[in-house]
């Protein structure tokens, strides 16, 4: 019914700069607070950013600048840009919303936590 599909991770070289996606799509009602995740080998998975539908932003500690989160509500999709790369932005990127959707029989279902299923970012000299 409902999908987050997240795109734009890949292998890519120290320094560049990158933007991940993450296109909601499906029988949405709202789409409310979204966000980004990621998962680094061995360790838990971590908030990076969040934004709210009005805008509102929320960034982890360790990002530093370098991480700028942006939505396009009218496209339902939430980007990530990262700045000047470095091996330890390799991760598992995984986009998470706050939505509302219909069901099959039209009825209304709200969920605090909805999950992509990821985008594999590797930085590599």
């Amino acid at each position: 019914q409902v999908q987050l599909v997240e795109s734009g991770g890949g292998l890519v070289q120290p320094g560049r700069s990158l933007r991940l996606s993450c296109a909601a799509s499906g029988r949405i009602l709202s789409l409310d607070d979204m966000g980004w995740y990621r998962q680094a080998p061995g360790k838990e998975r971590e908030l990076v950013a969040s934004i709210s539908s009005s805008g509102n932003t929320n960034y982890a500690d360790f990002v530093k600048g370098r991480y700028t989160i942006s939505r396009d509500n009218a496209k339902r999709t939430v980007y990530l840009h990262i700045d000047t790369l470095k091996s330890e932005d390799t991760a598992h990127y995984y986009c998470n919303a706050q939505l509302c959707y219909y069901r099959e029989d039209d009825a209304p279902v709200c969920l605090r936590d909805y999950w992509g299923k990821g985008t594999q970012l590797t930085v590599v000299p």
